[in-house]
């Protein structure tokens, strides 16, 4: 099976480790910022990253869909052991929940900082619009941080105190946020930086961030 687009991308991140944690074996094929050709067109037909490709999974067919959510949503029907969405109906429903907060409301305020101080200049090339960066880090951020504080368990995992798409959703954006020097305040939100370092470390993630750094490291 065949992801689409580069792990720099909090949705690609997420349906990478997504993958790990269920022991699918995913290709990534570098794709987006007009990277990825007629394949990547025809599993995302409007170039948003990310695209995927199941080879002869519909009648001999591949079978072919884009964004981060309808792809786990796949993954989870398909390979539905070990589970990382649950089936109760409150756990599901709190994880949906957190994966749409992840998706958009993390990433309204962290999307601002990584294109304006990484995507900007160091893969378009132009200047980033450091005020609103700069901005969101100081006014929408810690709002996130607070909320994440108040709701994380003692367990460390959000859902059944266990992994599940609602801890991979909520961590990926924070790598990102890493690779731009914005890290967690573990004196203001010990519990939020605990949880978000613990999730990041687990094998699901910590191979992606290493070979993530060294992307960024050899982008300067």
């Amino acid at each position: 099976m065949i992801v689409y687009g580069s792990s720099l991308s909090p949705f690609v991140r997420k349906v990478l480790a997504f993958g790990t944690g269920k022991a699918i074996a995913l290709d990534l094929k570098p794709a987006g910022m007009g990277r990825g050709g007629p394949d990547f067109e025809e599993a995302s037909p409007f170039r948003k990253m990310p695209g995927f490709r199941d080879p002869g999974a519909d009648d001999g067919r591949d079978f072919c869909i884009s964004d981060s959510t309808a792809i786990v949503a796949y993954l989870e029907a398909r390979f539905p052991d070990p589970n990382l969405i649950p089936t109760a109906p409150i756990a599901r429903a709190r994880t949906i929940w957190y994966e749409e907060f992840a998706d958009t409301i993390v990433m309204a305020a962290g999307g601002k900082m990584f294109f304006n101080r990484f995507v900007a200049p160091k893969v378009l090339k132009v200047q980033g619009d450091t005020g609103v960066a700069d901005k969101a880090e100081a006014e929408e951020l810690p709002v996130l941080l607070d909320y994440i504080e108040r709701v994380v368990p003692d367990s460390g995992f959000l859902v059944e105190d266990r992994i599940t798409l609602a801890d991979i959703s909520v961590a990926s954006p924070f790598v990102n946020l890493a690779h731009i020097g914005v890290g967690v305040d573990a004196a203001r939100w010990p519990k939020a930086a605990a949880y978000i370092a613990g999730i990041l470390a687990r094998p699901s993630f910590a191979p992606i961030i290493a070979n993530e750094r060294a992307m960024v490291a050899g982008m300067g």
